[in-house]
């Protein structure tokens, strides 16, 4: 048991700014249980959706764009910006002309490039997107959209730890602390603390609090969020050599937004 508790202290650690204190013995049990990011994520999704149930419920009617900028800056400031970083790194490496060593170099670059900046706009302009939507189901029914938020996180960290999971890193870093210690067998585990998001809706529908028979939302959630997981997995290795921290760190956030748009989509033609 209280490996199992230092492996969900050192994933809290590395997947959000939450103070849980911790140490060398936390990141290590968490580096051999690619399961915990998906299991803490329930308490971060839970977290990021406290906005939103404040624009619900507060006795004044926060506007839609106000609501979009704080969105994003909330997400940011409970699970911070470290993976932001990988997604301006593989912003650079996909506009690089060359090979592998070469998109790598760009990665490692501390400047910015054009196609850094664009990766980083565009994601936080569709993490803006997913509040004004998102706020926007939780005045109709405030369960859906909670439990929207909620497997959309849970879904993120799952797409992340299956690359755990199944990716070689190209080169010593992050990415080979975390994949060197895992494999495809650990895929069981990540399943398991995955599968309790895709109840949501159908929780939701039996408590009667779902108001739009929304069951497949959260299910479409996470089934976006894996298939960003296979993208980035195919990208990587054909583009990168392999899958690095920045390609962890860019599907955690990459993988986060896709979800919450494919949720509302699926709630919409529900």
């Amino acid at each position: 048991m209280s490996r199992a508790v230092a492996a969900l202290r050192g994933a809290l650690g590395f997947c959000s700014r939450v103070p849980v204190g911790g140490g060398e013995g936390d990141w290590e049990a968490f580096r051999r249980a690619p399961a915990a990011m998906p299991a803490v994520a329930y308490a971060l999704g839970g977290l990021i959706a406290l906005p939103v149930v404040a624009a619900a419920l507060g006795p004044v009617r926060v506007p839609t764009p106000t609501f979009a900028a704080a969105f994003p800056a909330w997400i940011y400031l409970v699970t911070g910006i470290t993976h932001l970083d990988g997604v301006a790194d593989l912003g650079d490496a996909a506009v690089v002309h060359g090979d592998a060593d070469r998109r790598r170099e760009v990665m490692k670059d501390s400047a910015l490039g054009v196609g850094g900046t664009l990766a980083l706009a565009l994601t936080v302009f569709a993490v803006a997107a997913a509040g004004t939507v998102t706020v926007d189901l939780a005045r109709l029914s405030l369960v859906d959209a909670v439990a929207l938020v909620v497997a959309a996180e849970v879904g993120a960290k799952a797409a992340t730890a299956t690359l755990v999971c199944v990716g070689e890193a190209p080169h010593e870093g992050l990415g080979s602390a975390l994949t060197g210690e895992s494999g495809p067998r650990a895929l069981g585990g990540v399943a398991l603390a995955t599968a309790p998001a895709a109840l949501f809706g159908a929780s939701a529908l039996l408590a009667g609090g779902g108001a739009f028979g929304t069951a497949v939302s959260p299910a479409a959630t996470l089934a976006a969020a894996l298939a960003v997981a296979g993208v980035a997995y195919a990208w990587a290795n054909a583009r990168l050599g392999g899958v690095s921290g920045d390609v962890l760190g860019a599907t955690n956030e990459v993988a986060r937004v896709v979800g919450l748009h494919a949720g509302v989509i699926a709630w919409t033609l529900s």
